[in-house]
């Protein structure tokens, strides 16, 4: 068990060392031998795990899919809120998990890395919107002529728009802000007077809702 728990570790290690290596230097300038002295581990340990970068970058992308499961947990029976905390929750993510910007910067990169399959973390941003957006409409929350998948489409594409604005001119320290005024913007075209009124959209709302999700976990309420 002690050798599975360190073989454990020592993969998360790489993981987040290549994250890190892939957001600063993109896919095409890191190197295996970088990303090697940032994990402090040896090539053997390294393939072990990855057999190449591109396994090691696929991994990377496919944190930012376990990011949005996890998310399915977001407290509060509101779809609307709900909704919005996904994008407020990412914002406050992408400043503290250094994986997660590893993989963002990957799913968004051209030259060599669109050679990787990056559509997944965007089918699964789009698939978790639509599923919100179509059960708010169930529950009265939505107003009836907004279409989920179109809907959340703009949402995600939006949302993909302002990261990388707000990561070029002031790296991220203002994607907050950005996602706030992306919500007070498009949600009144979406949610009924009565639950807009409600939805909370005020400054640390993505820290907020992800410290309710680790205490408590959402049922199918």
């Amino acid at each position: 068990m002690a050798k599975q728990d360190r073989a454990i570790r020592t993969r998360q290690t790489i993981l987040e060392a290549a994250a890190v290596v892939f957001d600063e230097r993109g896919y095409d300038a890191a190197t295996i031998n970088e990303i090697l002295a940032r994990a402090e581990v040896t090539k053997g340990a390294l393939y072990f795990h990855f057999p190449s970068k591109e396994d090691l970058a696929l991994a990377v992308i496919d944190a930012q899919a376990e990011a949005t499961s996890a998310l399915l947990d977001l407290p509060g029976g509101c779809r609307m809120q709900r909704l919005v905390d996904l994008g407020m929750v990412f914002a406050h993510q992408l400043l503290v998990d250094p994986v997660l910007r590893g993989s963002v910067r990957l799913t968004m990169e051209h030259g060599s890395a669109a050679l990787l399959h990056r559509s997944g973390p965007f089918t699964g941003w789009i698939e978790l919107h639509t599923r919100l957006l179509a059960e708010g409409k169930e529950r009265g929350e939505v107003l009836p002529d907004v279409v989920p998948v179109e809907v959340a489409e703009l949402l995600v594409g939006a949302f993909g728009g302002i990261n990388a604005l707000s990561q070029s001119v002031s790296d991220r320290a203002d994607l907050e802000r950005r996602a706030i005024v992306l919500y007070e913007h498009l949600m009144p075209s979406i949610a009924v007077p009565a639950v807009l009124a409600r939805l909370d959209m005020a400054p640390g709302r993505g820290a907020r809702a992800l410290a309710l999700a680790t205490l408590e976990p959402v049922g199918a309420a």
